[in-house]
């Protein structure tokens, strides 16, 4: 019995006892459990679409940027060329040979002032030549006159004869056909030595000289290109008329009307922007390049723009003044303001027949429905839909929807 005793002693349970062994599992899960809920947590961000982000641009322009012209969203854009609407190769009306040239490239005119001489001293013979004959012409009618009194003096005493008389004034009449003849004679070598002066049609800079002292010249015909002229002296250009021609392409012409706003870039100065106004519209196309030819007015002078410079035209939408409402309901024309919105083309996409954009709130992808007025140079203009500030997806992928969680791409 004592053994039986000591065996169920043996079996007693110590409540007593230290349980930290019972415990050593719940250790061993912990680490499991936080692998899965970083695994889960992984899981969860690669869910989010990666997107590039673009912003929304609002523009408050003011009543005197819109009475300039300047003021309206893009509507195209075209390349060309600065020139000078009143331009002219210079050259002599008659042959010669350059004896004097009095300007040089960038030297500045006044209309009538002298340019360059020819040499003319056969003109200045030919010119004495005419007058001597005029004076003896004079002479010739004077002597037929005193001879045509003597024959009529005679006449009425009746000692000459009806005959006499008649072919004394016949001889009259030749002299002074003569002396006329002379006189024009005269005035045409005068005018032939005038020519001999080369003078400025307009005032205005020369931008090219194209013949030198001792140069035979010659006249040119009209409408000559400056760069192939033979025969010619300079050529000249009014500067304060400098506009811009450009080519349009047919498709886009009819979004463009008289005095059509414009921004005139210079590619020689990119960093610097000219107001414009469309002039004129070419009404004829050039088939072989499907565009029409349109001429752009520089409105700003600048003595840095030269003819033949390239350059690129802007049009711009005629704004239309907005006017602001204040105190008391009366509106403030100062304060006439008109709101342009853009935002990149590319962030705007077509689902389901509607222009759409995705804005970011908070994470996810908010579909936009938006109206777009005009697209140009990468610029979409909107009507309604944004309002300027707003984040969205640039280039929209395809699978995108609305509520769908997005982030950010990194810089």
């Amino acid at each position: 019995m004592s053994e039986l005793r000591n065996d169920l002693a043996a079996l007693k349970i110590e409540r007593d006892a230290p349980v930290a062994s019972r415990r050593w599992p719940v250790f061993l899960l912990l680490p499991a459990v936080l692998f899965l809920g970083a695994l889960y947590v992984l899981r969860f961000q690669d869910r989010a679409i990666e997107v590039a982000t673009v912003k929304v641009t609002r523009t408050e322009v003011s009543a005197e940027s819109i009475a300039a012209g300047h003021a309206g969203a893009p509507l195209l854009t075209a390349s060309g060329y600065i020139v000078a609407r009143r331009k002219a190769v210079v050259s002599a009306k008659i042959q010669g040979r350059l004896s004097s040239l009095r300007v040089e490239e960038g030297s500045r005119v006044r209309e009538g002032e002298i340019i360059a001489r020819l040499e003319n001293r056969d003109y200045l013979a030919q010119v004495e030549r005419a007058e001597a004959s005029v004076q003896r012409s004079e002479a010739d009618l004077a002597e037929a006159s005193r001879q045509k009194r003597v024959a009529a003096d005679l006449e009425r005493q009746q000692i000459g004869t009806k005959d006499t008389l008649e072919a004394a004034s016949s001889r009259v009449a030749v002299t002074e056909a003569a002396l006329r003849q002379a006189r024009a004679d005269a005035e045409f070598y005068r005018a032939v030595l005038a020519n001999t002066e080369i003078r400025a049609p307009f005032s205005g800079t020369v931008v090219k000289k194209m013949a030198e002292v001792g140069e035979s010249v010659a006249p040119i015909p009209p409408g000559v290109n400056i760069s192939t002229a033979s025969g010619a002296i300079v050529a000249l250009a009014d500067l304060d008329t400098l506009e811009v021609e450009v080519d349009v392409a047919e498709s886009n012409v009819a979004k463009l009307s008289a005095d059509q706003p414009a921004e005139v870039t210079a590619e020689a100065f990119p960093d610097r922007k000219f107001n414009g106004r469309l002039r004129q519209i070419i009404p004829t196309a050039d088939r072989t390049k499907a565009t029409v030819q349109v001429k752009v007015t520089i409105l700003d002078k600048d003595k840095d723009l030269k003819p033949e410079m390239s350059a690129r035209v802007q049009f711009t939408e005629k704004a239309v003044p907005v006017n602001r409402s204040i105190a008391g309901g009366a509106s403030d024309l100062g304060a006439a303001v008109q709101s342009v919105v853009t935002a990149p083309e590319s962030a705007i996409v077509t689902r389901d027949g509607a222009s759409v954009a995705f804005e970011i709130v908070e994470g996810r992808a908010k579909r936009r429905v938006v109206e777009v007025t005009s697209k140009n140079g990468g610029a979409a203009r909107i009507k309604k839909g944004l309002y300027g500030g707003e984040t969205l997806v640039d280039a929209p992928p395809v699978n995108l929807q609305d509520g769908d969680s997005v982030r950010p791409k990194a810089n």
